[in-house]
């Protein structure tokens, strides 16, 4: 597990300009979103500011396997700045309160290897939810990917009813994090050693 904490810093090492090129391949190439491509290479948004933290699960080779992006929800973030209609009240706030955003799996894997690495990342969101005193996540997913989310074992709960938004029906959701999430996601196979890798390697 490797974490990144604001843009310009995570552009400076070569593991999280890979998070970007993939990003660029998942949600532009393979799923056709709408949303803006840098120089070509890197799916970089309004969201991807100095204050948005990055999380990257790399293989024994160092690569980027997998990765997510996580908003503070006290400043703009998806959920309360682009869907809030998708709650049926306001969107939860608060600087025990962070999005998840962007959670992307390499292309590259194979269909056993991605339920493996998929694992990993979530266990990682909430290894550094504990580790920083992040009491919940909230998010907006698709609806089938919403059910898989439930299936992880953890406190989750739809925030509104779904809603069909270009094509796709999106859900807004919020995921409690205690100190019996581990256990939860133990309880459903989900959980997986994670460690803190240093970055100097992936400058």
């Amino acid at each position: 597990m490797h974490i990144g904490t604001g843009f310009s810093q995570a552009m400076e090492h070569h593991l999280f300009r890979a998070m970007f090129e993939e990003r660029k391949r998942v949600f532009v190439d393979l799923l056709r979103w709408n949303v803006p491509v840098v120089a070509g290479r890197y799916e970089v948004d309004q969201f991807d500011d100095d204050r948005a933290i990055y999380i990257v699960i790399t293989g024994d080779d160092g690569d980027h396997r997998a990765s997510a992006r996580l908003l503070p929800t006290t400043h703009d973030h998806i959920l309360g700045t682009i869907f809030p209609n998708l709650c049926k009240e306001a969107p939860p706030r608060g600087a025990a309160i962070l999005e998840i955003t962007r959670f992307c799996l390499a292309r590259k894997l194979r269909a056993r290897e991605r339920l493996e690495v998929r694992n990993q990342l979530v266990t990682a969101l909430v290894e550094y939810a504990l580790a920083h005193q992040i009491r919940s996540f909230t998010g907006v997913a698709e609806w089938v990917w919403f059910q898989q989310i439930l299936s992880f074992g953890w406190i989750c709960r739809p925030l509104g009813l779904p809603t069909s938004e270009e094509g796709r029906s999106l859900v807004a959701l919020q995921i409690d994090v205690d100190d019996q999430t581990r256990e939860q996601l133990r309880a459903n196979g989900i959980l997986r050693p994670v460690g803190l890798s240093d970055l100097a390697a992936a400058a």
